[in-house]
């Protein structure tokens, strides 16, 4: 997690930023915390999924928490927002911007390991990555941003989103186990297995990418090609639905209590 704590009072900020590497260490999970001593600073660094979540002050000078939060929400809709208050008199105004927590002053350390374990909740899964030696150098690729995979005698030829190639030795079963057989990966013709989420559509026997590239898929397997790809989509939109859901209905049941 990458947390962006907002407060114009430096001991609240080394607090929560302690305590929040006490949860990462406890968790054996990865956070890394952002100050901020005012929401000025903060709208200025902000950008779309830059944050897992931010934890706001309320009371601030300059710009005050709940305004500060209604600009970020203009920017992102889905990070998850925690208000640090001293006082709820401005909880009304704070429903519009869709809080997922709010935590009182002062806050102890089990109401903030609390929130942060909700927060790991309902958030997405970690981004899978995997390894490889390219041009002598070894070289981290996140799994969304394989395009696809083209075996070339004993190397393998991956392009990714951003156009970028690379040319690693290693064998396509080599590159499935590597990636723990991710479903996302689909094997369109001999040697050749493409992203299912950058696939654009299935035309005249031809696997047709976003970026323009076409693959042949092996005739006799063309409706299963087509079907697995399908059922990949189908079953991406299920679980990202009841992620939201899930999310949704945590924040209803805070608004009640």
């Amino acid at each position: 997690m990458k947390i962006a704590l907002v407060d114009d009072e430096q001991k609240y900020l080394d607090e929560i930023a302690g305590l929040v590497r006490d949860f990462g260490t406890q968790r054996c999970c990865q956070v890394e915390t952002v100050p901020f001593l005012n929401g000025e600073a903060f709208l200025e660094a902000f950008e779309g999924g830059g944050f897992s979540a931010v934890f706001m002050d309320i009371y601030m000078d300059g710009i005050d928490g709940i305004a500060a939060a209604l600009k970020m929400r203009g920017i992102d809709r889905r990070c998850i927002l925690v208000f640090l208050t001293s006082s709820m008199d401005f909880m009304p105004d704070a429903f519009s911007c869709h809080a997922f927590e709010y935590i009182t002053k002062p806050f102890s350390p089990q109401r903030i390991f609390q929130v942060l374990t909700d927060i790991l909740e309902v958030l997405p899964p970690p981004q899978k990555y995997i390894e490889v030696i390219s041009d002598r150098k070894t070289v981290r690729i996140f799994l969304d941003e394989i395009v696809s995979v083209i075996t070339d005698a004993h190397y393998l030829d991956i392009a990714l989103s951003d156009g970028e190639k690379l040319r690693c030795r290693m064998t396509m079963s080599e590159f499935v186990e590597l990636t723990d057989g991710d479903s996302r990966f689909l094997p369109v013709n001999k040697g050749i297995a493409v992203n299912v989420e950058y696939i654009l559509e299935f035309k005249d026997s031809c696997c047709v990418m976003e970026n323009g590239t076409r693959f042949p898929i092996r005739v006799r397997n063309r409706l299963k090609i087509e079907q697995t790809a399908r059922d990949y989509n189908f079953r991406k939109i299920r679980e990202r639905h009841a992620h939201f859901a899930r999310r949704s209905a945590s924040a209803d049941i805070r608004k009640e209590d």
